[in-house]
């Protein structure tokens, strides 16, 4: 059944869709996220811990904007977040498939930090973030999403970013596409 549209709605061609007969109307509108189900069903998901097999290893092969690659290093990349917390979600990936920490050469531990710091320059030079969550979760127990592919996550932070939509509707809403999100941070990625 299709319920009309209410006169304070400013698109009135959006008709609310009811499901009739299963459970109690409640009022509630829903946002459809079924882009979200590649993530739910894990698809693209490594289904073991071998090289190649998972995202970060493919990404590094894929041009910079179709892998939404920030930027390159000789050890490590930085690349955006397909399913971010907030915009400007990167993460920092040896090019190396190593699952642990504490695997990684010296080498590599230090360009990952260097790119870390430079994701928080980009970041606050493209969007004026205030602050960041910064980690990496170690395993699956740990909630790694692809634990047999090291990644440091670097999120922004703004004043007042948790909002009602996330708390009750369990929803992101994310106000760039995550391509001109790539491009902006990538003009901003500072260099030697």
């Amino acid at each position: 059944m299709t319920m009309p549209h209410s006169p304070e709605d400013p698109n009135p061609e959006a008709d609310l869709q009811v499901q009739d007969g299963v459970g109690e109307p409640d009022g509630f509108r829903r946002l459809w996220t079924p882009h979200r189900m590649a993530y739910i069903k894990g698809e693209n998901k490594p289904t073991g811990p071998a090289a190649g097999e998972d995202p970060f290893c493919r990404i590094p092969s894929l041009s910079d904007e179709d892998g939404l690659i920030i930027a390159r290093g000789e050890l490590v990349y930085a690349v955006l977040n397909l399913y971010p917390y907030n915009g400007g979600h990167l993460m920092v990936v040896p090019y190396r498939h190593v699952a642990d920490y504490t695997d990684l050469t010296l080498p590599e531990t230090a360009e990952l930090a260097d790119f870390t710091k430079r994701a928080m320059t980009a970041v606050r030079a493209a969007s004026g973030a205030q602050g960041f969550n910064i980690g990496m979760n170690q395993g699956d127990v740990a909630g790694a999403g692809i634990a047999a592919h090291l990644h440091q996550h670097v999120v922004p932070r703004w004043g007042g970013d948790t909002n009602f939509m996330p708390v009750v509707g369990h929803t992101k809403v994310l106000p760039q596409l995550l391509g001109e999100t790539r491009k902006l941070l990538a003009d901003e990625w500072p260099v030697d």
